[in-house]
């Protein structure tokens, strides 16, 4: 792929890859086809990535299996059948793994290694990277495949590590299992990891604390078996479900409906209301009608609406009252799908403690002490969520042309070219950036990947070994990122989604995190760039 003249190295491969979740196998899996050689790096001892680490209790997809999983072969979608309409984590594990499997990956990968740093090395042409076994190897090109959420964040609280219990965080569970029975137990999160860990928890733990700080709008998930018949009907109709897929605004089945709610009669648009709420999936959420993300008085109708099922589920009013947001509208933060999770607080043995009344002083060696009370435990769960977006390229020392630091290039915020590469970094190529379309993960995945092996595949057959995005198209890609996040009321939010995160140095104000318009638009752009023969980057021999 390099001419002779180019450099006087030699990489190891042609190009490494760090992570083997879902993006890593199936960059992976392209790389190889393009016939380049390739090692992808892997701190964990096996495939999987998310559906690896996240082992909690009661984790499982909220998109729709069949909109989830590779569509890239054929072959693949008609031979794998889904339990479930939303898979579990253990499903979800052996996919992957079928997949490293069945398409031979699992020799190029390098598992129980971190990658402590990457060097660009410019008269070499070469990355370079120190790995925690004290192993170096270099490449042509690097692509990060290191997820947006794969950084567990643990809370601000005194004395974590003191308490003699069971303690696990639900991003880093234990392979062996969790025995909650007649257990005393705490979880400290509403989260979607929380929502999901506490409706399980509470089966079978003889005393369940819940620790909130912050209430999520939820919704029902209504998942189940997917039958024979249903099998057959989803295997025939790939083809459908993968172009509504392409066509939706975040990459799932649910399109938003075209009204605006504020125009529609009460009664028609309570009746919409409560169909969808009886519906599986982020159709509540995605196919919701269409102003509700973006206007404050339809928003406020559907915060309105969920609120009042909260009321009817949960029996105790006051306990309702605090798992009512106050502090954001229905669908303004990412929305948890749940099972039975407002019934938990009916039960005798569950407890909600509201941490912006009684805030948590410090975790003991028996438990937890809030301001007003000692608590004892026999397990601590931590459902605090992610150091999201850019949290995993903040933990590797990943340095460019010139020795420039990613993190200093990042400081006030990271700066892409479509989540994919960062100025003064050549060579280096992101799979689901910051700044790169969200939603369905695994179906931009695909895109994301595909969009990198296509500029590959260009820089082989025109024998180009270097790539190097200009400054001014990360420039004009921010300004387009900027111009989508217009409007959108989860932009006025601290979540994740606008780069907030408390428990994270550096991170507790709003910035511009994440490219906010729709996904059709996004590829629209991206393909445009390859269309135009990458006019965009800077690429030479």
């Amino acid at each position: 792929m390099t001419p002779a003249t180019a450099s006087p190295v030699t990489p190891d491969f042609d190009v490494l890859i760090i992570g083997a979740g879902l993006a890593g196998l199936y960059q992976l899996y392209r790389v190889r086809e393009l016939g380049l050689s390739a090692c992808v790096i892997e701190a964990g001892s096996d495939v999987g990535g998310t559906w690896y680490w996240n082992r909690y209790p009661g984790a499982r997809f909220d998109s729709e299996s069949y909109s989830y999983g590779f569509s890239f072969s054929p072959e693949l979608l008609q031979d794998w059948s889904w339990s479930e309409h939303f898979a579990p984590q253990p499903e979800t594990l052996r996919y992957a793994q079928h997949v490293a499997e069945r398409f031979q990956l699992r020799p190029h990968i390098r598992f129980g290694r971190k990658v402590e740093s990457a060097r660009w090395d410019e008269p070499g042409r070469v990355w370079r990277l120190q790995l925690d076994d004290g192993s170096q190897p270099c490449a042509r090109f690097l692509i990060t495949a290191i997820g947006a959420l794969s950084v567990p964040t643990l809370p601000r609280i005194p004395g974590i590590e003191s308490f003699q219990g069971v303690s696990c965080h639900t991003a880093n569970w234990p392979k062996e299992p969790v025995d909650f029975t007649g257990k005393r137990v705490a979880v400290i999160g509403t989260g979607a990891s929380g929502v999901q860990t506490i409706q399980e928890v509470a089966k079978t733990a003889g005393h369940l604390t819940i620790f909130q700080r912050t209430p999520n709008w939820c919704a029902p998930l209504h998942n189940g078996a997917i039958t024979d018949d249903e099998q057959r009907e989803i295997k025939a109709g790939y083809s459908d479900i993968l172009q509504r897929c392409r066509e939706s605004p975040a990459g799932f089945i649910h399109t938003p409906d075209p009204r605006r709610a504020v125009d529609v009669p009460p009664a028609e648009r309570e009746a919409f209301w409560e169909k969808r709420y009886t519906e599986r999936g982020f159709g509540i959420w995605m196919g919701n009608f269409r102003d509700v993300l973006v206007d404050r008085e339809a928003n406020a109708l559907m915060s309105d609406f969920v609120a009042r099922k909260i009321r009817q589920r949960v029996k105790n009013p006051v306990v309702a009252e605090k798992l009512i947001p106050k502090n954001h509208g229905f669908g303004t933060r990412r929305l948890p799908l749940e099972t039975r999770y407002y019934e938990v607080y009916n039960q005798p043995n569950v407890e909600l403690v509201d941490l912006t009344e009684t805030p948590i002083d410090r975790v003991t060696d028996t438990g937890i002490r809030t301001s007003a009370r000692e608590f004892e435990f026999d397990i601590i769960v931590y459902a605090t969520g992610f150091d999201a977006l850019r949290g995993a390229y903040d933990r590797i020392d990943l340095r460019g042309r010139d020795d420039i630091s990613l993190q200093d290039l990042w400081r006030g915020g990271a700066r892409t070219f479509f989540g994919i590469q960062n100025a003064g970094f050549p060579n280096l190529l992101m799979v689901m950036g910051p700044m790169c379309a969200l939603g369905n993960i695994v179906r931009s995945i695909e895109y994301n990947v595909d969009w990198v092996a296509g500029l590959l595949r260009h820089m082989r057959d025109h024998q180009l070994s270097r790539v190097e995005v200009r400054p001014e198209s990360v420039d004009a890609w921010m300004e387009i990122v900027r111009k989508a996040s217009i409007g959108l009321l989860s932009n006025e939010v601290n979540s994740w989604m606008t780069g907030v995160n408390s428990n994270v140095d550096g991170k507790s104000e709003r910035v511009l995190a994440r490219y906010s318009g729709t996904g059709p638009e996004f590829r629209a752009k991206a393909d445009a760039v390859a269309a135009g023969g990458y006019r965009e980057l800077d690429l030479n021999a």
